[in-house]
């Protein structure tokens, strides 16, 4: 198995993509957000998306938005062909668009709306943290596209604050105080170390 990053030479996985995201959806009986290949293979053609290949044979895939200028982009589309669920490979798709999100986009705030509770648990271990809708992107292009959810209806009469979905938000900028913090913590305790050492040798003398 390889989930490697997409690109031109997977166009030919765009339909089969598009059917596996359609098909889950209503056996789950879950609202989602259609694709089509066209839109699919924009993303394969821009290198934002990852797919899981068993030689071949298309397993898995997932792709990245990006809204608001490149403040948010959203890891989208995860799916995985029935015959490959239950072996963790969903874990690891989204580790590798995460991981490929963070690289392109360093300092944008990654999120996600989903109804599955597998993603949610995903995407806690990522780092990500369930947050109102306020918190995610305003951009109305984002909101357009789940006009195709049949749970749409819920989200208007709400005026876009909630759903069924729950929103998730990996914020860079929390690690980064958090780093901030344990930085300045062991810097604390070598300094204080340091001043131990000396008032010893002081005391000595």
């Amino acid at each position: 198995m390889k989930i490697v990053i997409a690109d031109e030479s997977h166009y030919k996985y765009a339909q089969v993509i598009c059917d596996t995201i359609a098909d889950s959806a209503m056996v789950r009986g879950t609202g989602i957000a259609k694709r089509t290949p066209d839109y699919i293979m924009k993303k394969l053609e821009n290198g934002n998306a990852v797919i899981a290949l068993d030689g071949d044979t298309f397993a898995g895939f997932c792709y990245i938005e990006i809204w608001g200028h490149e403040k948010y982009v959203a890891n989208s589309g995860l799916i995985v062909h029935p015959d490959y669920r239950a072996k963790g490979l969903a874990k690891e798709i989204k580790k590798k668009i995460f991981e490929l999100s963070r690289k392109k986009f360093p300092k944008a705030k990654i999120f996600g709306i989903t109804t599955g509770l597998a993603v949610m648990k995903i995407n806690y271990e990522l780092g990500y943290k369930p947050v109102t809708f306020s918190e995610l992107t305003n951009d109305p292009e984002f909101w357009k596209g789940c006009q195709t959810c049949k749970n749409f209806d819920i989200l208007t009469r709400t005026e876009r604050n909630m759903c069924l979905c729950t929103g998730m938000l990996y914020d860079p900028s929390d690690k980064v105080k958090k780093k901030g913090k344990e930085v300045n913590g062991k810097a604390f305790k070598r300094l204080k170390s340091i001043k131990e050492q000396l008032f010893l040798k002081k005391k000595q003398k």
